[in-house]
């Protein structure tokens, strides 16, 4: 398969997983308890195999984790500003703040642009399998890892307050 081609493919999809993530980040969103879970799991499975990636190169580890990290710390704060509450139908929702999401998800996105800005012209004159690859900066896996630490702990972090935000309102 052509690089082209690849492109071709990728881009689009891309493309709906930044749509999909930035609509997520705005106004009211329902609270689905199971996809939570399912993208805890997706994401800490992703994040590990990164860092098995990494593992050739512990520059490349310490990024991700320290961005994981952060990304955690972040994930806290975003929770600390989330709110919740109920709909006239007694469907229960939260109110991300826009702001956390909206820098992550344009953070990410400016550095895959710089990577594959980057990496392009490298990658045409590179040897197959001993050229650069996406993930072979740290920084970038900094940025991974904080993507992947906010949305973790931001999901595990929803579900525990929904449980508190249900408490509160059967009393």
């Amino acid at each position: 398969m052509s690089q082209n081609m690849i492109y071709a493919l990728m881009i689009p999809l891309i493309a709906f997983g930044v749509w999909r993530r930035v609509r997520g980040s705005f106004g009211r969103q329902p609270i689905r308890r199971k996809r939570m879970i399912g993208r805890i799991v997706f994401l800490a499975v992703i994040m590990g195999l990164f860092g098995l990636g990494g593992l050739h190169n512990p520059r490349l580890l310490e990024g991700l984790l320290g961005g994981a990290l952060a990304g955690a710390a972040l994930g806290a704060v975003g929770i600390k500003l989330t709110r919740f509450e109920r709909d006239a139908a007694g469907n229960d929702l939260y109110i991300p703040n826009p702001w956390i999401g909206g820098l992550l998800t344009a953070l990410l996105l400016g550095r895959l642009a710089w990577r594959f800005m980057v990496l392009s012209p490298l990658q045409e004159t590179a040897v197959a399998h001993s050229g650069p690859a996406m993930g072979n900066s740290p920084l970038t896996l900094a940025i991974f890892g904080l993507t992947f630490g906010y949305y973790i702990s931001y999901f595990a972090g929803l579900l525990v307050h929904h449980r508190r935000f249900e408490r509160a309102q059967l009393a």
